[in-house]
């Protein structure tokens, strides 16, 4: 008897460690983007010895990450690896450290460096999944995530008000990486409070508000579309309460709308070209142009930053192509459009086949959200949706029951 509580005390301060090292690798996910700044501001150091640190910071995460979990029991790891999404992340990640080869960026070292750091975050993610099952695991990571997040959402507010009268801080944190992370945060704030967890209900509204006041407009279409369609398509919320959310996102709209009209005014006469749609659709123009130089394979892993030339009167000075599938194409060519579908293609299907319910609207509804953001926006190197995020989501959908027919069905073709 005293054997079997010592064992279950153990389980439990186990389990504990480890969702305390989840907690801490979702903050890290999130507040990595403010880390650079905050070093140029508190300790006076130049911009790339901030990138520096925050990459040391990753590789040593996944140190600790690996001393808590390694050797441990299994438990979902090798299943996830089995599933369709998984294996073409794992491809992902391999041909863009081979595409290394033949990398057209400035500095190869950097490029390896940045290409290790988004392998270390899929390796975390795994590490973590590894003892303990993704609904064990999955919430005290997004905890962490939408912690960092409103961190981050809290500290954009106090930032000195750019010209264009967006959040941000100049060459150092965009607005579009501050309303994206706030986007991003926002969703797994609400899959905490889908599973009556409502207190994150306050960390949705800051998240919300935030990226409303980044004028980020491509990451606040997607989470206004997306939203819109979730509130249309589950029937389990109540008239009443979608009534209610529809009242309370306009009664925020309305202390932003001078903030809105002046900043329309801005961008319509005099913002930056490279912001408004005549300039993203020129840079979309040299992108391809560039792209068809090497249509089979691209450019390679970090090929962009100091490639492109200046773009426009402003001389932008671009980091990614603005738009996910021809960053792919200009990145890894034919193979990358091919890893791109593979990879959320593979993701879409699989929540098909969940039970209909609200997890099942909530997840379309994310997926809406990245392919809406994906059309003006991407990322210089991980994909919209995050390959670790991908890892993690597909194990939680792995772990939700199926539904009953497709259980009896395997049930009944069981020897």
């Amino acid at each position: 008897m005293v054997e079997t509580i010592t064992n279950a005390r153990s389980s439990i301060n186990a389990v504990s460690t480890n969702a305390e090292m989840a907690w801490v690798a979702g903050f890290f996910f999130a507040f990595r983007l403010f880390i650079p700044l905050l070093l140029v501001w508190i300790f006076g150091m130049d911009p790339q010895t901030g990138v520096i640190v925050t990459l040391l910071s990753n590789f040593m995460l996944l140190g600790m990450v690996a001393f808590t979990f390694a050797g441990k029991q299994l438990h979902g790891e090798s299943s996830l690896l089995k599933k369709p999404a998984s294996r073409w992340v794992l491809f992902f990640l391999g041909f863009t450290c081979l595409s290394l080869i033949w990398s057209g960026a400035v500095s190869l070292p950097a490029a390896a460096a940045f290409w290790c750091a988004m392998a270390a975050d899929s390796a975390i993610v795994l590490l973590i999944l590894r003892n303990e099952s993704a609904q064990v695991m999955a919430p005290p990571l997004m905890k962490g995530y939408v912690i960092g997040a409103s961190l981050v959402a809290v500290t954009a507010w106090l930032l000195p008000e750019q010209p264009d009268m967006r959040l941000g801080y100049t060459d150092l944190l965009g607005p579009n990486q501050i309303g994206y992370l706030c986007g991003f945060a926002f969703f797994l704030a609400q899959y905490l409070v889908l599973n009556n967890e409502r207190k994150w209900k306050l960390a949705m509204g800051l998240l919300g508000v935030t990226l409303l006041r980044s004028l980020s407009k491509t990451t606040i279409i997607a989470l206004l579309v997306s939203q819109a369609v979730l509130l249309l398509t589950d029937r389990s919320i109540r008239r009443g309460t979608k009534l209610w959310t529809v009242a309370l996102a306009l009664l925020i709209v309305l202390p932003f709308w001078n903030l809105l009209s002046s900043y329309y005014d801005v961008y319509t006469n005099t913002g930056s070209q490279s912001e408004n749609l005549t300039g993203r659709v020129g840079l979309w123009a040299i992108f391809l142009l560039e792209s068809m130089q090497h249509p089979w394979i691209g450019h390679g892993f970090h090929s962009v930053w100091k490639v492109i030339p200046p773009y426009g009167p402003d001389q932008f000075e671009a980091r990614h192509a603005h738009n996910e599938l021809l960053q792919q194409f200009y990145a890894y060519g034919v193979v990358g459009v091919t890893m791109l579908i593979g990879i959320y293609g593979s993701f879409i299907l699989q929540i098909r086949k969940m039970e209909r319910g609200t997890m099942k609207t909530f997840f379309f509804s994310l997926m809406l959200f990245i392919l809406i953001r994906g059309l003006a926006d991407t990322e210089p190197f991980d994909l919209s949706l995050p390959v670790w995020a991908i890892l993690l989501l597909t194990a939680l959908i792995g772990a939700v029951p199926m539904p009953i027919q497709q259980s009896v069905l395997v049930n009944s073709i069981r020897p």
